[in-house]
């Protein structure tokens, strides 16, 4: 029996070591959740109207200027800066957009050369009206990225023309309507759940533009075109369906 009590004895003894040791073992962590990786958040904006408004800088250049006939051309042919900006419509869908836009160039100024240093003289600045269409290239931290294009026309302005080697040699101002077209790139940020700001480049092109004439002729300023950086708000009827 003395047996069978030692042997009893000894199990209690060894539960209690196996207690207390599980007692010193350092608490155990569970073993970190594996979590899938989630490419970034996509956010596409409701199909339908928007509004748009653009304030920007515009760099303008032109090939070449001519003179009317039997008069030496000017040389060193060059076109300043200005400021512009415009108001809009527009329509999106999942991947397009398409927009009515009229701007305002303000006056750009044209300096040549025929006898001596810049003594052709003139501004150009113009109006134009513009379809546009965009192809939005999706939508990634509220970031779009876009690519555009757009035609139509504008009224193309010269004013304050002063020579005394180059007709017209009374001045006098000249507008007239040209085809007109564009190409544009940039990105629209969402600011809003129907905001957008709108920052691109946009390059314009006015064709060729005379000046006034007068009994001598007149001025031909050759493929006016212009660079542009601008800014603005795109205000959209709907708001943004975000793809959670």
């Amino acid at each position: 029996m003395s047996r069978w009590k030692t042997l009893g004895v000894a199990g209690v003894l060894a539960v209690q070591a196996g207690i207390a040791f599980a007692a010193d073992m350092p608490e155990t962590l569970p073993p970190p959740a594996v979590t899938d990786w989630h490419p970034p958040r996509i956010l596409e904006l409701n199909y339908g109207w928007y509004l748009r408004g653009d304030l920007g800088y515009a760099w303008g250049e032109l090939s070449r200027a001519d003179s009317a006939s039997g008069f030496a051309s000017p040389v060193d042919n060059a076109l300043g800066s200005a400021i512009t900006g415009g108001i809009g419509a527009g329509m999106k869908t999942k991947w397009l957009r398409t927009d009515l836009t009229a701007d305002y160039l303000a006056p750009m100024k044209y300096k040549g050369t025929v006898a001596t240093p810049d003594d052709v003289t003139a501004k150009i600045s113009a109006i134009s009206v513009l379809f546009n269409g965009y192809l939005d290239l999706g939508t990634w931290y509220h970031v779009s990225p876009y690519l555009g294009a757009g035609a139509g026309a504008a009224n193309v302005r010269v004013s304050g023309y002063q020579s005394t080697v180059a007709p017209p040699f009374s001045g006098g101002d000249h507008d007239q309507w040209n085809f007109s077209w564009a190409l544009m790139s940039g990105f629209g940020f969402a600011v809003a759940p129907n905001l957008m700001i709108d920052a691109g480049y946009r390059y314009i092109n006015f064709g060729d533009v005379k000046s006034a004439s007068d009994s001598f002729g007149a001025m031909t300023f050759k493929n006016v075109f212009a660079h542009e950086v601008r800014l603005g708000l795109r205000w959209s009827f709907d708001d943004i369906d975000a793809r959670r």
